[in-house]
């Protein structure tokens, strides 16, 4: 086994040229910084089915993205909040994990909205990881108005912002040091 910690980045949108997935970018590169490896699964050249749809049990890149899985000491998972709650690719990609993928592994967690902040998705995906038995951590963000929290070099503007972010990917690399089995 490798000394590398390996964090999975799990974007909520296909595009991760989103804002979404910039926050996704930030957060890895931090990660990297840190130490860690890191890998993002990308939905836009590999998405998953929907789980229960017709083929889906041998689809070649649920069976990737599951191993991908495995491997990973950690996770970050970045959505942005519709309606209320995670982007339906979020919560396809948590259903195709099992406790055998997940179980003892770090989850960070972060939300973008395009309006006021909300924990709503951050409570959801917090619930999910639970229940494939992932542990959470408590350092978490809610990014509001996401269109805006970017500079023109796709820097974030907001100091605190910036510091919270470096809590969660130092959280995420050290935790998972700790519980890595």
């Amino acid at each position: 086994m490798s000394d590398d910690i390996l964090v999975m980045g799990i974007c909520g949108t296909y595009d991760l040229d989103s804002a979404n997935g910039r926050m996704l970018e930030i957060i890895l590169d931090q990660c990297s910084e840190l130490g860690a490896k890191t890998t993002v699964w990308d939905h836009g050249a590999k998405p998953l089915p929907l789980v229960g749809e017709e083929g889906c049990w041998d689809d070649p890149n649920v069976k990737e993205f599951q191993e991908m899985a495995t491997k990973a000491d950690a996770f970050i998972l970045s959505s942005p909040e519709y309606h209320g709650t995670m982007s339906g690719v979020m919560k396809n990609s948590l259903d195709w994990l099992y406790s055998k993928h997940t179980s003892g592994k770090v989850f960070g967690l972060v939300a973008t909205l395009g309006g006021q902040s909300s924990n709503n998705t951050l409570n959801h995906m917090r619930i999910a990881a639970r229940w494939i038995h992932g542990w959470v951590i408590p350092e978490q963000a809610a990014v509001p108005h996401i269109k805006e929290a970017f500079d023109e070099d796709g820097n974030l503007k907001d100091q605190s912002l910036r510091d919270r972010i470096l809590s969660i990917s130092t959280s995420v690399v050290e935790s998972a040091k700790k519980l890595r089995r």
